[in-house]
C-alpha cells in the first residue's frame, strides 16, 4: 500500500464531488490519503469518517466561493472607481511627460505633412532623458503604445 500525505483535506480538493471522487479513485489503486491535520479522516470508511469528511469539505467548497466572491465584488468596485484594477501601469500612468512628448514628437508636420518615425521619437526621447525602465531608450513598439494608447 502507498500512502499520499496532504496538509488538509481541503488543500487535496475544495470542491466536496472531487474530494470524494478523487478518495475512492486513489483507494481503489491502492493507496492510502492521510491528512496531517486530521491522520484518520481519509483511512476510515465508516459512516461518521465520511460525514465527518463530507461536511468539512462542503465547508471547503463554500469558503472558496465566497473568497472568489469577495475578491470579484473588489475587482469591480476598483474598476468603476478607477478604472483600472489589474495588470502593469500604462506609459500614461507611469510616464505621462514621455506621453506627451511622444505624441507631440509623432504628429504630422502641418507644413509639409511628414512626421517622425518612431525610432526617431524614441531618439529624442533619450536626448530628453526619457527611458524605459532597463536606462535604455524606448523600442520603437513601446513608442508606438505611448501614442497609441
Amino acid at each position: 500500500m502507498h500512502t499520499i500525505v496532504v496538509e488538509t483535506a481541503n488543500r487535496f480538493a475544495r470542491d466536496l464531488v472531487v474530494q470524494e471522487t478523487g478518495f475512492h479513485l486513489l483507494r481503489q489503486l491502492g493507496y492510502d490519503l492521510i491528512a496531517a491535520d486530521s491522520p484518520n479522516a481519509f483511512l476510515e470508511d465508516t459512516p461518521t469518517a465520511a460525514l465527518v469528511r463530507q461536511v468539512l469539505g462542503a465547508v471547503s467548497q463554500f469558503e472558496k466561493a465566497s473568497l472568489v466572491a469577495k475578491l470579484k465584488g473588489a475587482r469591480d468596485r476598483k474598476r468603476r472607481e478607477t478604472g483600472k484594477c489589474e495588470g502593469r501601469k500604462s506609459h500614461a500612468e507611469a510616464r505621462p511627460v514621455a506621453v506627451a512628448l511622444a505624441k507631440k514628437l509623432r504628429r504630422a508636420n502641418p507644413k509639409t505633412g511628414s512626421r517622425l518615425s518612431l525610432r526617431r521619437v524614441s531618439a529624442v526621447l533619450a536626448e530628453a532623458g526619457h527611458l524605459n525602465e532597463r536606462g535604455r531608450p524606448f523600442a520603437a513598439y513601446g513608442v508606438k503604445a505611448m501614442v497609441e494608447g
